[in-house]
């Protein structure tokens, strides 16, 4: 085989690949035995036709079956012979490629190719250096967390007669919607629970200025108007009479700080015993964090650390990703599926996402890159036991059966199941600068 490698641009390279004569007449005389052997022609018994039959029967037939068989298997040979990792190919559609018997078979293989990373230093002698970050665990943290336990196991208990809903105080209350004077269906709550300065909106509507001041067995009438361009055509440039009853006033009353609060909050035999267990978690998330916000200052200094040039391609894929998940996220919270305009909007909002996260999708694909690099220089791989690590993490943290999370990774085929692979692999070479680094002061 004769190879010769253009280079096109920085991650770019035509190969010209000359496939030998004799490769080709051998692989001509392959597939004529096996077409001998398989077609039936008049005049002759099974398996004897005369090779000038067949060429002149089959020939144009056996030439892109020659090319089929000779394309893949030299352009393998050629990539490794160039020593380059194409991350996209462009080679001339297979029916148009001519191959004689007797001639060399000539073709032109257009590749974008990774790039060649100089990796700056990240570990000992010349670790990266991160500022520290001296935040610790507060008594302020510690005793807002003690308030969120005793609330959860506070009490709503009813007030002294006469009590006029204040801040602070809940209001049981009977809702419905009238329109016309007809209610509106799906409107009414009986015995609602609403907390008063939680500002928490019913039926769209914001109560607690309307509450505060009034007291048990008092009945409001609050009119809500709604546009003409309300997508609700029920109630577009209509007003709803919202009638609402206040059936009791509550208050909260929570449980003292001592010795017997602690062991309604779970295995605990004092007050001391769940501080020191809400310290010992505070410490841990807020190590996480921190190492979390570490992890962010190396992702940039590697960005900066590192100077090439990035595929097209790459870039593109990452773009499309992006813009998709994005898409996604917002149809399911939009609930707009039935707008006959829709198709029309999330061509607009790709047109513009495609905009907002061209910066994004080439900071991926770079450090993507860079962490690649460095997986292939330190030697990291993905054991199946890393595997099987993650995916019970992702049960765990998705509060979902461990087969659900492998049938979704599954359901992905191969390429879904390298992409998480290869994540796996790039968040294991961030560790690795990670503990490598130093943290001033």
């Amino acid at each position: 085989m004769k190879l010769e490698m253009t280079e096109l641009g920085p991650v770019k390279r035509a190969l010209k690949i000359e496939v030998p004569e004799e490769a080709v007449k051998s692989e001509f005389q392959k597939v004529y035995a096996d077409l001998k052997k398989q077609v039936r022609i008049p005049g002759f018994r099974a398996g004897k036709a005369p090779l000038g039959v067949l060429q002149q029967r089959y020939g144009s037939m056996v030439g892109q079956d020659v090319v089929q068989r000779l394309v893949p298997d030299y352009y393998q040979r050629a990539v490794k012979e160039a020593g380059v990792v194409p991350v996209v190919v462009d080679i001339p559609p297979l029916d148009r490629m001519k191959v004689e018997p007797n001639a060399p078979f000539i073709f032109t293989a257009t590749v974008e190719i990774k790039p060649t990373i100089q990796l700056g230093d990240y570990r000992p002698p010349n670790p990266i250096s991160l500022k520290k970050n001296d935040r610790t665990v507060t008594d302020e943290q510690i005793d807002q967390t003690l308030q969120t336990l005793r609330e959860q196991q506070a009490q709503i208990d009813a007030v002294s007669e006469g009590t006029a809903l204040q801040d602070g105080l809940y209001a049981v209350l009977t809702v419905e919607g009238f329109l016309d004077d007809q209610p509106v269906e799906g409107s009414q709550k009986n015995g609602h629970l609403h907390k008063i300065g939680s500002k928490t909106p019913i039926l769209g509507v914001e109560l607690d200025e309307h509450l505060i001041g009034k007291k048990s067995g008092e009945t409001l009438e609050i009119p809500q108007p709604y546009p003409p361009n309300h997508p609700d055509p029920n109630l577009a440039g209509k007003t709803m009479l919202l009638k609402v009853t206040i059936d009791a006033v509550k208050e909260q009353k929570l449980p003292e700080l001592d010795d017997e609060f602690a062991k309604d909050c779970g295995d605990y035999d004092s007050l001391e015993a769940v501080k020191t267990a809400i310290t010992t978690q505070l410490e841990n998330n807020l190590k996480q964090e921190l190492e979390e916000g570490y992890k962010d200052q190396l992702i940039e200094r590697l960005l900066q650390m590192h100077h090439f040039d990035i595929p097209e391609v790459l870039i593109e894929r990452e773009l499309q990703t992006l813009v998709r998940q994005q898409l996604m996220k917002d149809q399911r919270h939009s609930h707009r599926g039935d707008d006959l305009e829709e198709p029309m909007r999330l061509q607009e909002e790709a047109k513009r996402l495609q905009q907002e996260q061209q910066p994004e999708a080439k900071k991926r694909v770079k450090l993507s890159l860079i962490l690649d690099a460095i997986s292939q220089k330190e030697g990291i791989e993905v054991s199946e036991e890393d595997v099987q690590a993650e995916v019970q993490k992702l049960a765990t943290t998705l509060k979902l059966p461990l087969e659900e999370i492998q049938r979704m990774i599954e359901a992905g085929g191969q390429g879904a199941q390298e992409e998480f692979r290869e994540r796996m692999k790039s968040e294991k070479a961030l560790q690795f600068v990670y503990q490598n680094a130093v943290i001033q002061g």
